[in-house]
């Protein structure tokens, strides 16, 4: 397939998550039959940081030295990065065709990784990243610190991976009758992606009106055919209650709609997509 258009798209940083991150995104390659492109971006600001003035109070010849040396050892560090970036998409490369992608793209970018994503969104059917990179990799309780502003920023599906790879046979729909739910409801109907899995659409709500909502979303799902549907109405804490949901039930992979709420809400009540992500034990495919 030589087209770049509706592909599936692999962050890669060299964190622990970046294998499961080549995995995922092989499998769903290969379900969707997308092309795969493996991204890695190189953001230059966070060296730039550490470069304040320190020549203030020297000659000018050993300041204008000292100047030179920066420079060089700044250049160094560039082809260092630059190397290491190279080095990390030809092992990804590798291991997603070891999965059997048979010509997966690599591409190395520099600056902001949002900012490349966001050039690349509409060449994206999905992508897919890890939780956090190398910054947070040891700090379980963290979420990456650019994962808030990628979500975001895109409007595509987003497959955030926290785990080993797994091949998903059960997957969990949050589905609340809001119009990102309604999104996700017709994503998993329609998309080759879910045939033969096992669907818990699974409703969080106090409101018994919300169950009629819930057995019209899951007759969509059984029309559709190729999905088991198990649907649920569940009551107390949606961040707790899912994630209960998750662990009781063995699910593989979490459906949801991402940041329905204006920033003033999130900002007041803490936002539900940042705990789910905070406190999920299994990969979250986020739309917006």
């Amino acid at each position: 397939m030589n087209t770049t258009q509706n592909l599936v798209l692999a962050g890669i940083d060299g964190s622990s998550l970046s294998n499961a991150v080549c995995d995922y995104a092989a499998w769903i390659a290969q379900k969707v039959d997308a092309p795969l492109k493996l991204l890695h971006s190189i953001d230059h600001h966070p060296e730039h940081a550490d470069h304040t003035d320190i020549t203030g109070n020297i000659g000018v010849d050993s300041r204008d030295h000292l100047m030179d040396e920066l420079t060089q050892l700044e250049q160094q560090r560039s082809k260092l990065r630059l190397q290491q970036g190279k080095q990390l998409l030809q092992a990804a490369r590798e291991r997603v065709m070891q999965a059997g992608i048979l010509d997966p793209l690599t591409n190395q970018r520099h600056g902001s990784l949002v900012e490349s994503l966001i050039e690349l969104e509409n060449d994206l059917r999905v992508l897919v990243i890890g939780l956090r990179g190398k910054v947070h990799e040891n700090q379980p309780d963290k979420i990456g610190a650019k994962l808030e502003s990628i979500i975001r920023s895109l409007h595509k599906p987003i497959l955030v991976v926290n785990a080993e790879f797994k091949i998903p046979q059960r997957i969990m729909l949050a589905y609340d009758g809001s119009q990102a739910a309604d999104k996700a409801l017709d994503m998993v109907a329609t998309s080759p992606l879910y045939k033969g899995l096992v669907c818990h659409l699974v409703c969080v709500s106090k409101d018994e009106g919300k169950v009629p909502l819930l057995e019209v979303a899951a007759n969509k799902l059984q029309l559709a055919g190729g999905i088991e549907v198990i649907a649920k109405k569940l009551v107390g804490k949606p961040e707790q209650v899912l994630c209960d949901y998750q662990d009781q039930h063995a699910i593989d992979m979490t459906v949801m709609g991402a940041f329905s709420h204006t920033r003033i809400h999130d900002w007041l009540l803490g936002s539900f997509t940042v705990k789910m992500l905070a406190n999920s034990h299994k990969p979250l495919l986020l739309l917006r």
